[in-house]
């Protein structure tokens, strides 16, 4: 019988594929929900009668009311921006647990300021606070639950560990879809009851992860950086359910204290500003940044996640009509995304590549966008009751609503996955929290810009003219992919330096062939990495990779 990960796990032993790691992936990928919750309902929230009424949604000139909109869902974006400036602090300091345990009472606080203001007489003033508050709180999941499962998962299944954190995303988005799309059925549209029932979800979630934390084990990485050293193998051996003395137990331990020392041992005399100082004074950490940075930028402007956000309205540009069609459009479009997002970490991630299946989500969201683009340009008055439509351009509308999905596909394939996995994975143990701090707090500054100017954009330059900016964004973030990431699958996390040690034109080209980099105490090159950097010597990078090849043989002698 086939296999696709028989080749991946041929070097896992059995026993470390056991329930107590499947069980702390459940616990911390369930932290994606927090933001799917979010962005999945705060869209279609603003759809429901009772809401846009209570809030004077409908006030106003159209900036006006796209303004009111934009500060409302943009909020918890806010709020996020601080919440992953001090998760790397927090996440350090307490240990991933209480980061956890902490991050959660911040989301119900904040959720539960949002709803009381349904007591009020349209206090906006509570919306925005309540939501702020929830941000801080959701704002650190996206530092926390990555961080926890890339440094729990054995490294061949680390990309389907991770993107646990991202496929919960969509299990959000999706629940959170369809409680609005059900409560705008069943639910009176003259009682804020039908937009305070679906918000409760984020009071249920965070109940639950929040309980579910005391059942799970704390990282055995982060215990070895605190000094917990027999804890930590206590812990580890438990997660894979071997003995102590057990070869791959020991391997994943000495690689863990090697690189911890290498780095002690580099910022020994620092203060607490080295750690800050190390991230931007080194070359190859200069590399790691840039690709945080860029992977969050190219990912928010490409547009997807402004669809995930405004699905409604999306909709409704493409022709889609009446709250509960449109409401019903946005539920399936979650269920899509979804599907999208499970397939693409339990096969699509480790099996084909991180890099390959970038490449294919970012063409297919770009067929997507285009199409949408110039569907708009062409017919904009396709939302407008009063057009009448003929039967080419109710199938182009047809078409375009096709592509809002496969759009969707393309982001889960693509960037959704890649902008947790890739800054769980590149930085040295001593940086891993603060560098994927800075990534968050980049990636929340993007989404509140993008949250916030969507509505706006699309009065000032179009909806056609929008659709063709994020069309741009997606193509130059195609040949960013494919000059500048490189390929991670199978690598330890302790073994990254070795690829980013090369010089910068060839990591995201070359890095994987280059470097071996499987962890396991040594770094090794096999003979197809040698016969390539002989290549590249010839080519012209002669000195360059000489250079690393004997700082790398002295590592080795000593």
């Amino acid at each position: 019988m086939w296999n696709p990960w028989r080749e991946n796990l041929k070097d896992t032993p059995k026993e470390s594929l056991n329930w107590r790691l499947w069980f702390g992936v459940f616990v911390f990928g369930l932290m994606g929900a927090a933001r799917g919750i979010d962005e999945g309902l705060i869209g279609t929230t603003a759809e429901l009668e009772p809401f846009i009424k209570k809030f004077g949604l409908e006030n106003g000139s159209k900036h006006d009311q796209a303004e009111t909109l934009s500060n409302i869902t943009s909020m918890v974006q806010m709020g996020s921006i601080l919440g992953a400036l001090v998760a790397f602090f927090m996440t350090d300091k307490i240990g991933r647990l209480w980061a956890t345990r902490l991050l959660c009472c911040f989301w119900v606080l904040g959720i539960t300021i949002f709803l009381a203001s349904a007591a009020t007489a349209g206090n906006i003033g509570m919306v925005y606070a309540g939501r702020f508050i929830a941000g801080i709180g959701i704002g650190q999941t996206t530092v926390v639950a990555p961080t926890y499962l890339a440094e729990i998962a054995p490294r061949a299944i680390r990309g389907l560990c991770v993107c646990a954190f991202a496929g919960a995303v969509y299990i959000g988005i999706m629940l959170a879809y369809f409680a609005s799309w059900g409560s705008s059925i069943h639910i009176s549209s003259k009682t804020d009851a039908q937009w305070l029932v679906p918000n409760s979800m984020h009071l249920m979630f965070a109940g639950i992860i929040f309980t579910l934390s005391f059942f799970a084990r704390e990282s055995p990485r982060w215990l070895i950086k605190v000094g917990r050293h027999e804890e930590a193998l206590t812990t580890l051996s438990r997660l894979r359910q071997l003995p102590p003395d057990h070869p791959y137990v020991q391997s994943e331990i000495i690689d863990i204290n090697d690189q911890l020392n290498r780095e002690r041992e580099a910022t020994m005399g620092t203060t607490w500003l080295g750690p800050i100082r190390e991230l931007f004074t080194s070359k190859a950490n200069l590399y790691r940044i840039q690709l945080s940075i860029m992977s969050q930028l190219l990912g928010q402007w490409s547009g997807a996640n402004s669809i995930t956000i405004y699905a409604p309205q999306y909709f409704e540009m493409m022709g889609t009509t009446g709250q509960n069609e449109k409401l019903f459009a946005t539920a399936i479009f979650g269920l899509v995304k979804f599907i999208s997002s499970i397939l693409c970490a339990f096969v699509l991630i480790d099996l084909i590549g991180r890099k390959r299946a970038l490449s294919s989500g970012i063409t297919l969201q770009l067929f997507s966008m285009l199409y949408m683009a110039i569907f708009l340009l062409i017919d904009n008055k396709v939302s407008d009751d009063d057009s009448p439509q003929t039967p080419s351009q109710k199938r182009a509308a047809t078409g375009a609503i096709v592509m809002i999905y496969f759009s969707g596909f393309g982001w889960a394939l693509g960037w959704n996955s890649i902008q947790y996995l890739i800054n769980s994975e590149i930085y040295p143990l001593r940086l891993r929290a603060l560098g994927g701090s800075i990534a968050m707090t980049f990636h929340f500054v993007n989404q509140y810009g993008n949250s916030k100017a969507v509505p706006l954009m699309f009065l000032a330059m179009t909806t056609g003219g929008t659709m063709l900016f994020f069309s741009c964004v997606t193509a130059l973030g195609l040949i960013w992919v494919w000059f500048f990431l490189p390929e991670t699958t199978g690598k330890s996390l302790e073994a990254m330096d070795e690829m980013f040690n090369l010089p910068w034109t060839l990591i995201g080209r070359k890095g994987a062939q280059l470097t071996r980099g499987s962890g396991g105490m040594a770094e090794i090159m096999d003979v197809e990495g040698e016969k390539a950097v002989a290549t590249e010597i010839e080519k012209g990078h002669g000195e360059q990779v000489e250079r690393v090849e004997t700082q790398r043989a002295g590592e080795q002698k000593v």
